[in-house]
């Protein structure tokens, strides 16, 4: 499938004989992963789009029934650090670097920007969404950070995002890999809409209807915001989705997370009596089982990211990414839950217990001596 199949591009005359840009991720048998190509697409289409005077807004959604984007394309990772061990392969850097510039585009777009975050959102599918003005979820959504389960660290600007959540519930779930619901993400700071998963062409009906005030983007913006506003009424009392489960927790969570250094926090979150909670015996557990070293390397890269910029944020990410590929627990994470499937993955800590700042401070050097590759975000490095 062409990276046109795997991304559908539409574009709906509004009332006002304007333009919506629509792009739609279109692999729903791996779950609208995204690719390379895929990523590269639409950052060029966007682009595109951003310098026409007629686009008004842009929506991006996902095609099936399961996942509006359930992470990026780590299988290619893995083939591609298998071939060259020890080192940067160039398609992990040219993976990273798009990917990047993807949801950095997104975060500073000049134009509204609603993505539909229906079911599945984790890893690169909340990079998308967390870049958008209009961050939608749905009665079907479960939004997650699931990184340290495979060897690496929250990135897509978990950085920033992250760090700006309710309390210290952004450490607590890039450390665990905790799954949010709509109504709980909403709640929390992860989504500003929550809508019923059918909604969406209903939508995208109103809004080519409308008239669309001045064209404006502060008009558009509000107009967007209002009718996805009736859209959360209506699918608070219909989402039939479980209590808050973070409410119960969040005290605990708060204190176990503001302890100063990672080995306290991971040994604060193991201590939590979960009695027969699901969703707390669920996270501690991947934390047991996810990679240490991606934990410790979390825990700086998140207190970094409180007083970093987004630039600056994406620009650590992408020297992190490409360190985490070149150290080989990327690779071995992949290898034990998708290609070899053992589900036991050889990290090189036991626990974070043996991590000191050694073992961590040159995942947040450059690999580039002069040229890098996100230098062109924002400010100045």
């Amino acid at each position: 499938m062409s990276a046109e199949q795997r991304i559908i591009i539409n574009e709906h005359r509004t009332g006002c004989g304007r333009i919506a840009g629509h792009i739609t991720l279109n692999k729903p048998a791996s779950l609208n992963a995204l690719d390379l190509d895929m990523a590269s697409a639409m950052l060029k289409q966007l682009n595109v789009w951003a310098q026409r005077e007629d686009v008004l807004f842009i929506i991006i959604d996902g095609a099936g029934e399961k996942a509006f984007c359930a992470g990026g394309d780590i299988v290619s990772m893995y083939h591609a650090m298998k071939s060259a061990p020890g080192k940067i392969p160039p398609f992990i850097r040219d993976f990273f670097t798009v990917e990047y510039k993807l949801d950095y585009t997104l975060h500073t777009y000049p134009k509204p920007v609603v993505v539909w975050g229906d079911g599945i959102v984790m890893g690169g599918g909340m990079g998308l969404l967390q870049g958008a003005s209009h961050r939608v979820v749905t009665d079907k959504s479960r939004l997650a950070m699931p990184e340290v389960t495979i060897g690496l660290f929250p990135d897509v600007g978990g950085s920033y995002f992250l760090p700006r959540l309710t309390g210290q519930l952004g450490l607590f779930l890039g450390l665990t890999a905790a799954q949010v619901n709509g109504a709980e993400a909403v709640k929390y700071g992860l989504a500003d809409h929550l809508c019923t998963h059918s909604d969406l062409a209903d939508l995208i009906t109103q809004w080519k209807s409308t008239e669309w005030k001045s064209g404006s983007r502060e008009d558009v913006a509000g107009m967007l915001a209002k009718s996805l506003n009736a859209g959360t009424a209506d699918a608070s009392t219909e989402s039939g989705q479980p209590d808050d489960r973070i409410a119960p927790w969040l005290e605990r969570i708060n204190a176990a997370c503001s302890l100063p250094s990672v080995q306290d926090v991971v040994a604060a979150i193991t201590a939590i009596d979960a009695g027969g909670d699901k969703w707390m015996l669920k996270a501690q557990q991947a934390l047991a089982s996810g990679s240490s070293l991606t934990a410790a390397l979390f825990y700086r890269q998140f207190q970094k990211g409180k007083t970093q910029s987004l630039a600056d944020s994406f620009r650590m990410e992408l020297n992190m990414a490409c360190h985490c590929a070149q150290y080989g627990e990327l690779q071995e994470g992949i290898r034990a839950l998708l290609i070899d499937k053992d589900g036991k993955p050889g990290w090189r800590f036991d626990s974070v217990a043996g991590i000191t700042d050694p073992d961590i401070d040159p995942f947040f050097s450059s690999p580039w001596q002069s040229g890098h590759p996100l230098a062109g975000l924002g400010e100045s490095i």
